[in-house]
C-alpha cells in the first residue's frame, strides 16, 4: 500500500516472485471511468472506489489458501478494513516516503494514467497503518531488494510459508 509512485507494483512483483505466488496490480482492476477520471486530473472519491475495492477483495479471497500479492494504494483505513473483511490473512506493507522522493519517482515514470498533480491529494488522504493493523511500514528511500528482504524477514514469509499463520479477529 502507499501513494502513487511509492513502488507498490515493483516491490509487490518482487515479493510475489520470491514467494512464488500470483501477483496483481490493483490499477488493472479499475473500471474505465475511474481511469478516465484520474487521467483528467480528478481524484477518486469513496463512491468511485467502492466497486473497485469489492473486486480486489474478491481476488484476494480467490487466493487466500495459496497466498498472493496485490499492489494497492489502500490509502484509508476503511479501504483496508474492507479488504481485511474478505481475507483474514491479509498482511500489509506500507511503502512510505517523503513527498520529495515520491515526486522524483513520478517525474521519471512515463505512460501511467495517474498524473503527478494528484500526489498531494493522495498524501492528504493517506492514513498510515495504525498500531492494531497487521502490517509493516518500510521507507522507500532504499533499493528494492532491501525493501523486499526486510519485509519478508519481518513478516517471516518464505516460499514454504507464503501465507502467515494468523489468529483471526473472531478468535482473538
Amino acid at each position: 500500500m502507499g501513494v502513487s509512485g511509492s513502488g507498490k507494483s515493483t516491490v509487490g512483483a518482487a515479493i510475489a516472485q520470491r514467494l512464488r505466488v500470483p501477483f496483481a496490480d490493483a490499477d488493472d482492476f479499475h473500471p474505465p471511468e475511474n481511469i478516465a477520471k484520474m487521467a483528467s486530473g480528478r481524484a477518486l472519491n469513496d463512491h468511485d472506489r467502492q466497486p473497485w475495492l469489492e473486486t480486489l477483495g474478491g481476488w484476494l479471497t480467490e487466493h487466500e489458501q495459496t497466498g498472493a500479492v496485490l499492489s494497492c494504494s489502500a490509502l484509508k483505513r476503511s479501504y483496508r478494513d474492507l479488504l481485511h473483511s474478505r481475507t483474514r490473512g491479509l498482511r500489509l506493507l506500507h511503502l512510505s516516503g517523503t513527498p520529495e522522493v515520491v515526486e522524483a519517482r513520478l517525474a521519471a515514470r512515463a505512460g501511467h494514467f495517474m498524473p503527478p498533480s494528484l500526489l498531494r491529494s493522495q498524501f492528504a488522504t493517506l492514513e498510515p497503518l495504525a498500531p492494531d493493523e497487521q502490517g509493516t511500514t518500510i521507507d522507500i528511500d532504499q533499493d528494492i531488494d532491501a525493501i523486499v528482504e526486510r519485509y519478508l524477514t519481518t513478516e517471516n514469509l518464505t516460499t514454504e510459508n507464503p501465507t502467515p499463520n494468523l489468529i483471526s479477529k473472531e478468535s482473538a
